[in-house]
């Protein structure tokens, strides 16, 4: 059958989102929604590019299949901050992977003190696998007594408040300044760091490189080149009408930014997001730069959980157990806009009083592979605690989000779209009764000849990188660069991610 090589053929589909109300309490959440109505008039090109199932950019039209945010198993802890210049105010951590070296940083801070104070230090620890963690020691800042310590910088109040460093992807990137980093307050503003080697640090000028006022930065605000943008991007903390939320600049020499524009959310189609988000914790997704995930931290405060007695019991700081904390999951595809397809918790609150205390929970700044099957997120736990530690938790490759097909079989169909290639390749998992089957269309929702349900072979298994075939064929080659669709249908069964290439 023929495809349409220059008309795109608009047309109405009523899409109905199904939520079953006896899903249980453990369950993956399912993308809520209401009836509604799209008209499909664009044409997406993606190229070549990984698109992962965290929001509805692809999707047209869901029957029976929705949208699942998935969790993740907890790994238990990686690294105890039990150094005297540690303690139990540690935060604001990021994770760097550099070629065979992965790089932690964090703020460490053994004392309970306003932002800003002169304990505050950025302590470094590295690892080759995500996994073992270890505390190099330098002579850079040591203690009274002529010890070496893992601090990479002190005595630069108030930078080392929320010292968010990030290695700079940028062709152009002077290779002195490999590694960059912002932090500071509303009195210093965001003070431009930089390091060839990500241990030895300077400032890049005496004057902040960003400033803003009102009640800002006093969280950890992140930068990082953007691949898909071709400029610096900095999300810092803001707090419109007494709600912690995030704004954005750009800037193509990390010295000079744009305007900043705060930034709205799906949910609430406003600058105020659902809840207080005291990190954001955005950054590309490591398979797919063109998607920002923001794994942030959401801060209820007032919500207090324990009692005197248990406070007591684990030995947090009397300050900090009057609040609770977990992450959510958001993305963005560059603009000034968060998609909040899932509003519940990404990460909750583990069993014990020590997991409901004040700005625990926290996300590190970055997901990271840590194999070629699974891919790690660290968790700041057990804040103002003598037990407070990084932990691990582990996701399936791409597997933040899935589109979910239930037993009964659901359907998903796309939006037009362009692609590069010659296959098609998905991460998916299947239970042992569960099938995949993907249908190519036009531009009109007619089956192309020889990529059509009926010629499509049965994908069964549990995969990060299956070529799907039609009778035996991979090749779609023949399609690419025409507007098509692709109509994908789940049977017990998940699809993580997909990729022309």
């Amino acid at each position: 059958m023929a495809l349409a090589r220059d008309t795109v053929i608009c047309f109405l589909l009523i899409s109905t989102f199904r939520i079953s109300s006896a899903a249980p309490a453990n369950a993956p959440e399912i993308a809520e929604g209401k009836e509604q109505t799209t008209t499909s008039i664009d044409v997406i090109d993606i190229g070549s590019r990984r698109e992962l199932f965290v929001d509805r950019f692809l999707i047209d039209h869901l029957e029976g299949a929705s949208l699942r945010l998935q969790r993740p198993v907890d790994a238990g802890p990686v690294l105890h901050f039990e150094l005297p210049w540690e303690g139990l105010f540690c935060g604001y951590a990021t994770v760097i992977r550099d070629d065979v070296v992965y790089r932690l940083y964090y703020r460490g801070l053994p004392v309970a003190a306003a932002d800003g104070s002169v304990n505050e230090s950025t302590c470094y620890a590295e690892s080759a696998d995500g996994i073992h963690w270890s505390k190099p020691k330098f002579d850079f800042y040591p203690t009274d007594s002529g010890e070496k310590t893992n601090r990479v910088l002190a005595d630069a109040a108030p930078v080392t408040h929320n010292f968010s460093p990030f290695l700079d992807t940028n062709p152009q990137a002077d290779p002195s300044q490999r590694f960059k980093g912002v932090g500071g307050t509303v009195e210093s503003g965001l003070i431009g760091y930089i390091s060839p080697d990500g241990i030895r640090w300077k400032k890049l000028r005496d004057e902040p490189i960003f400033v803003a006022s009102g009640w800002v930065f006093d969280s950890q605000n992140v930068c990082f080149w953007s691949e898909a943008e071709k400029q610096y991007l900095l999300y810092y903390r803001v707090v419109p009408d007494g709600v912690r939320a995030i704004a954005r600049a750009t800037s193509k020499d990390f010295v000079h930014w744009s305007k900043p524009v705060v930034m709205t959310y799906s949910d609430t189609d406003s600058t105020l997001p659902s809840h207080q988000l005291y990190t954001n914790q955005t950054h590309p997704y490591f398979r797919a730069p063109h998607i920002l995930i923001a794994t942030a931290a959401r801060f209820m405060p007032g919500r207090r959980v324990i009692s005197d007695k248990q406070a007591a019991n684990i030995g947090v700081h009397p300050n900090y157990f009057g609040d609770t904390s977990d992450a959510v999951l958001m993305s963005t595809r560059g603009d000034h806009r968060y998609d909040r397809t899932f509003l519940s918790a990404l990460i909750r609150p583990g069993i014990g009083a020590e997991n409901w205390v004040s700005r625990t929970n926290y996300p590190a700044l970055n997901i990271v592979p840590t194999s070629d099957k699974e891919m790690s997120l660290y968790v700041n736990q057990n804040y103002g605690q003598p037990s407070s530690h990084l932990r691990r938790y582990v996701f399936r490759i791409d597997g933040l989000a899935a589109l979910h097909g239930p037993y009964g079989g659901g359907v998903m169909t796309t939006k037009p779209l362009t692609f590069s290639g010659r296959e098609l390749a998905l991460n998916f998992a299947t239970s042992a009764a569960g099938s995949v089957w993907i249908e190519i269309q036009d531009a009109a929702g007619r089956p192309i000849d020889g990529f059509t349900r009926k010629d499509c072979d049965t994908i069964i298994g549990n995969e990060i990188d299956r070529v799907a075939t039609w009778k035996g064929n991979h090749d779609v080659s023949r399609l690419a660069g025409k507007p098509v669709r692709l109509r994908i249908e789940l049977q017990d069964a998940d699809l993580f991610s997909l990729a022309f290439r």
